[in-house]
């Protein structure tokens, strides 16, 4: 069964959310690697998981990973009287990586959908830099909380301040780019902190953003995201170059998917993107053409006395 860390990308607090969105993987390495190379016996990876008092020890040739030895591969091998082979025989090939620069809701998503309790981490020349488990992304998230406590504890909820003039921002955005992804709502939601927005309006915009942004960058061949904020709204529209969707209605449904199988390694392409965007949106728009593309509105209001109409 998968470890489900307390933590989402939907219902957490807001703090939490931009956290989330802003730190990267290799901000939760905090450990030395503990590692070994295929000249190890199993015998000598126990002694070395004990000594430091890891459950876990990465197989690198070359300073890149080449397997991965578990207290479970340790405990099969004292049965089977293997103990004292080399490692390459019983280590674990078939692994999960993570890259350094990778958002840490990857991470976090990993952590939810898989059985396993740490992944290697690799930079981007696939060299092992770390191993993170769960432990490091909770470490992590308190710590960089801790320096918000203050700014949390002195905000006043109340009427919004407004300011007269509006916002635009546009983002370009690349196929599979994912180390980029929660650039807009992050921009979306300092925008909103500054006007002293309610924190749930703050919270309905930055999944939007966010669910949408990832949508371009895992589904098309690239396109932008654009919001706009004004004294009554704030409004993201996200336009790619293709393929297009031939039904649209099925991407309204929850679960409904055409991710590659790459991309659901990595926690992502559930189809709940656009089902949780119309969800949070005041009103919600969607129009696809099959070869040309697909262009997605969602606007949330600011004002609170309006009446919800896109919400499904």
């Amino acid at each position: 069964m998968p470890f489900n860390l307390p933590i989402n990308t939907e219902h957490s607090p807001n703090a939490v959310l931009e956290v989330i969105l802003r730190l990267k993987i290799k901000d939760a390495l905090f450990h030395e690697i503990v590692k070994a190379d295929l000249n190890y016996t199993m015998r000598e990876i126990q002694c070395l998981m004990k000594e430091k008092k890891v459950s876990g020890v990465p197989i690198v040739e070359d300073d890149h990973i080449v397997g991965m030895v578990s207290v479970n591969d340790i405990m099969t091998a004292l049965d089977e009287g293997s103990i004292e082979d080399k490692v390459e025989g019983h280590m674990a090939k078939s692994l999960i990586l993570l890259e350094e620069d990778m958002p840490l809701a990857f991470a976090i998503n990993h952590f939810n959908k898989f059985p396993y309790r740490r992944y290697p981490v690799i930079d981007k020349n696939k060299k092992l830099v770390g191993m993170i488990t769960s432990r490091d992304i909770l470490v992590a998230l308190l710590h960089e909380l801790d320096k918000e406590i203050k700014e949390l504890e002195s905000k006043i909820e109340g009427e919004r301040i407004e300011v007269p003039d509006h916002v635009f921002k546009e983002f370009h955005l690349k196929r599979y780019d994912l180390e980029s992804a929660g650039r807009s709502s992050f921009e979306i939601k300092k925008v909103l902190k500054e006007r002293k927005v309610p924190q749930d309006i703050i919270r309905r915009a930055s999944i939007a953003s966010y669910e949408l942004e990832i949508n371009v960058v895992i589904h098309s061949e690239g396109g932008k995201l654009v919001f706009f904020v004004d004294d009554k709204s704030v409004t993201i529209i996200t336009k790619d170059c293709g393929p297009g969707i031939a039904d649209v209605s099925l991407v309204l449904q929850e679960g409904y998917s055409t991710a590659n199988e790459w991309i659901r390694s990595l926690g992502f392409g559930a189809g709940m993107g656009i089902p949780n965007t119309r969800r949070v949106s005041d009103e919600f728009d969607i129009h696809s053409q099959v070869g040309r593309g697909t262009t997605v509105k969602s606007v949330i209001w600011l004002d609170k006395g309006q009446e919800a109409i896109g919400q499904a």
